[in-house]
């Protein structure tokens, strides 16, 4: 096949490679990479044209994101389809091949890095992840996560096409893997506690809770290692969050309803129809508000103190807004005040009778 090859180019140039050898890798190179482009392009431009039939955008965003991987393949595929014609010597043959083939691994890798980025990022914007604020941080920990392990299966298998026993790198990593869990004991537990609160959701951020140990805060964050809560002190506490996912935690967040309850005294000087017509004004008065859960309230006369007659109202507001529950809270118990008082009673307070007797005088 060299007879059409200009006599001054026969010549072995360096590497043991004659001089046409060397200029007809370039020109390959030169031809593969314009050859490797120009087929990514077509395939992205009919990828496109189907993809615009779809009401989805997730396919839009996969056709921009893996056009450069593609223009890598492509170029790849087309000098490995050139190389027979470079007639290179059998050692050089091999070692191009394996170049090759290592940089068909890179722009697999690099594909599916990019299918992960494109499906996480889809994930982060579905309606249940919108609802969970806690699951993009999860799901950003998810897609680190599904890199490294594709990295580390990359990288097993180029030094295993490389001649290296797979085998061994298998059992290291695994012996490594071992030892690592056994020394970072409560960094594994924090992390996979950290995957077990963003998939049960027991908490999100700018939740109020409560835990077990009295723990009360707003939270602020749910990390790798720890949930941050802020305290109505405005203080931060760092819980781990294996302790957090063992904890017995309420979420004020979540309630549907927020629940007044109040007891009081009435003085003992209240007569009984006084007593029937202030429980009655009071019953109403809950009623009338719009926001009161009409099937579950009470107001009624549940014992005789030590200062008066005990009156116990338990009503429930169909909201969850704690903030206007308190200006509810407080217009209630407002009302409540005045209504005793047009009602001619009032509240009664503690109140102590000390009898003193005057003994009579010693005998002498």
């Amino acid at each position: 096949m060299t007879d059409w090859i200009p006599e001054p180019l026969l010549p072995m140039g360096p590497w043991g490679l004659a001089y046409w050898q060397w200029i007809g890798s370039v020109v390959a190179l030169l031809i593969a990479i314009v050859t490797g482009r120009f087929v990514a392009r077509i395939l992205v431009w009919v990828g496109a044209r189907l993809a615009a039939r779809t009401d989805t955008k997730w396919d839009d965003e996969l056709l921009v994101q893996l056009a450069r991987p593609l223009r890598l393949l492509g170029v790849v595929i087309a000098t490995r389809l050139l190389l027979p014609a470079l007639e290179l010597p059998e050692v050089t043959d091999h070692a191009v091949k394996r170049i090759l083939l290592a940089a068909f691994g890179v722009a697999l890798v690099w594909c599916i890095a990019r299918l992960i980025d494109i499906a996480i990022a889809n994930l982060a914007r579905a309606p249940w992840a919108a609802s969970r604020p806690a699951s993009r941080g999860l799901l950003a920990l998810a897609a680190r996560t599904l890199k490294f392990v594709l990295l580390v299966i990359a990288g097993i298998s180029f030094l295993g096409a490389l001649g290296l026993p797979i085998a061994g790198l298998i059992a290291g990593v695994g012996v490594g893997s071992i030892a690592l869990a056994f020394g970072a004991k409560q960094t594994v537990e924090n992390l996979f506690a950290a995957f077990a609160l963003g998939i049960d959701q027991p908490l999100r951020e700018g939740d109020f809770i409560r835990t077990d140990s009295g723990v009360i805060g707003t939270v602020e964050a749910v990390g790798l290692r720890s949930t941050r809560l802020r305290t109505p002190d405005r203080t931060i506490v760092s819980m781990p969050n294996a302790r957090i996912a063992d904890s017995r935690i309420e979420t004020f967040g979540l309630r549907d309803r927020c629940r007044m309850e109040a007891r009081f005294d009435l003085h003992y000087a209240t007569t009984a129809a006084q007593l029937r017509d202030i429980i009655a004004r009071l019953e109403k008065r809950l009623r009338e508000h719009p926001k009161t859960y009409q099937d579950e309230l009470v107001v009624k006369l549940v014992g005789l103190g030590d200062s008066g007659f005990q009156i116990e109202v338990q009503s429930w507001f169909d909201s969850s807004d704690f903030g206007a529950f308190r200006d509810w809270r407080q217009e209630m118990l407002i009302s409540f005040v005045e209504i005793i008082e047009q009602a001619g009673s009032k509240l009664a307070y503690p109140t102590h009778a000390v009898q003193m007797e005057t003994l009579p005088p010693a005998a002498r």
